[in-house]
């Protein structure tokens, strides 16, 4: 069971092939047996997952089973879920249980899906690797001495090792696509605005964004239509309708026009890398889409911008963490001033303590034109570089990750670790839509081909990663750690 595809189960379970409480025990037991290992999870919701398994097969006994009913799945533990704790990876939220569910949570489990539990995370989303959680680093199924990206490294963990079936990631940088590159899956940032934040604790609102990480792009295309839609609860939730996001997957490619930037070939890029992704592009090519060259010539100032604007998020939003009104709360304070410092001291990790430093300064008196507001500035600048793009071409393609997954503790410069998002990063700046899907190795380790999207164009990038899977098979290689846990 555990190596069907989303869809795939769909169908067993509507032929009755087994019911959702036998798929969900199944799966809690794999989590059970082999999660030591990789450390995926954060928390596992054996009793309340197998009720709504029972739930959802009475729901199919009555027929009126949706396109998810009964269909078991994970969330980053960075949605708010009721009376399940969610931590955010940090120490800080290590006692905080929700009493509210965010949006997403609310609207999967209005689709009928099981969730099986919290999947482990860098602390507050703010990492590449899943190396900077309180709960400890995540490990890649396909090799065991490497990362499986960050920040929603444990969601992407998981799916590939046939722990669940798919999983539901946020994405402020990377988060979906470096780490579905890193593991091998398909992983889905959509537009800004295209899924509703509220209840997703946030890192840089200006920037973060959930979305479906799962084996296929068929499976993406499921959950996104649950998922996506407007709400009152999020002022940056765009009232706009909601297609269904299967119906365009089997759509022809002949006539797409695929644009790939110079700038994400040059230096700096794996050799086997760059070649897992040419030899990606020709089979669009075969399948009938024109390839040309284009230029997003403000790529390079990416990083530095965004190390700015999201830092500076960051401060502001992880001001409310003060050890008063919930999350950690240090001992016997003296008076307010050391409730407040040891606090955060104690309950935040050396990244987070980085970043806030990072965007108290570029927001203090003095520094804010010439820091937060001339990136802001690029910003403009790097939207409009795809904004031309698009112009010229349906779609981007290029390299997901500049390398594929490295060996856990290879990274230790903060600098280094942030120059592996070097492909993602402008297009959280953009706003753009973006996927991750499989396609090809490099060694022992997967590489991802990264596509690329005007906004609102979720439904044509489902389309042409769909066409791809169905010409290829990279997304149906599973890691030997899979495999030997059969």
């Amino acid at each position: 069971m555990h190596d069907k595809t989303l869809a795939e189960l769909a169908r067993s379970l509507d032929a009755g092939e087994f019911s959702s409480h036998e798929l969900t025990q199944h799966l809690l037991g794999r989590i059970d047996r082999l999660d030591g290992e990789l450390n995926s999870f954060i928390t596992v919701t054996f009793d309340q997952a197998l009720a709504t398994a029972d739930a959802a097969d009475k729901t199919r006994a009555a027929g009126k089973a949706g396109p998810l009913t009964g269909l078991p799945l994970a969330l980053k533990d960075i949605f708010c879920t009721r009376d399940v704790r969610t931590t955010a990876g940090s120490r800080m939220l290590d006692n905080f249980v929700s009493p509210y569910d965010a949006t997403v949570v609310e609207k999967l489990a209005t689709a009928g899906t099981v969730s099986l539990g919290k999947t482990n995370m860098d602390e507050f989303a703010m990492g590449s690797s899943n190396e900077n959680s309180h709960y400890g680093p995540v490990k890649n199924p396909w090799d065991l001495a490497a990362v499986p990206g960050g920040s929603s490294g444990g969601s992407a963990a998981a799916v590939a090792a046939g722990l669940v079936p798919a999983a539901i990631g946020t994405d402020t940088g990377g988060s979906i696509r470096q780490p579905a590159a890193f593991c091998g899956i398909t992983g889905l940032k959509p537009t800004y605005g295209r899924v509703s934040r509220y209840g997703m604790i946030a890192y840089a609102s200006s920037l973060d964004q959930a979305g479906p990480m799962a084996r296929t792009a068929e499976d993406c295309a499921l959950l996104l239509s649950a998922m996506a839609g407007h709400d009152l609860r999020d002022s940056t939730c765009v009232a706009r309708g909601v297609p269904d996001y299967t119906e365009e997957l089997d759509t022809p490619l002949a006539g797409l026009k695929i644009g790939l930037p110079r700038e994400y070939f040059g230096d700096g890029l794996d050799p086997q890398v760059e070649t897992a992704v040419r030899d990606a592009i020709k089979v669009f090519e075969s399948l009938g889409a024109s390839v040309r060259e284009v230029s997003l010539p403000h790529t390079h100032y990416a990083i530095p911008a965004y190390y700015v604007i999201a830092p500076a998020e960051a401060s502001s939003n992880l001001s409310r963490f003060d050890g008063v009104r919930f999350g950690h709360r240090c001992d016997a304070p003296v008076d307010l001033i050391d409730l407040y410092k040891r606090s955060r001291a104690e309950g935040f990790g050396d990244e987070v303590k980085r970043r806030i430093l990072i965007g108290t300064h570029t927001l203090s008196e003095g520094f804010f034109d010439a820091y937060y507001k001339k990136a802001q500035q690029v910003r403009r600048l790097i939207r409009q570089d795809f904004l031309d793009a698009f112009e010229e071409v349906d779609v981007l393609m290029g390299p997901a990750s500049p390398t594929p997954a490295f060996d856990l503790g290879a990274n230790k410069d903060p600098v280094s670790m942030y120059l592996q998002d070097i492909y993602t990063i402008a297009v959280n700046l953009a706003g753009i839509p973006g996927m991750s899907v499989p396609a090809g190795f490099a060694g022992r380790r997967p590489v991802g081909l990264q596509i690329l999207g005007s906004h609102f164009t979720e439904a044509r990038l489902l389309n042409v990663a769909h066409q791809f899977q169905q010409a290829t098979d990279w997304h149906r290689q599973r890691p030997a750690f899979a495999e030997e846990n059969a």
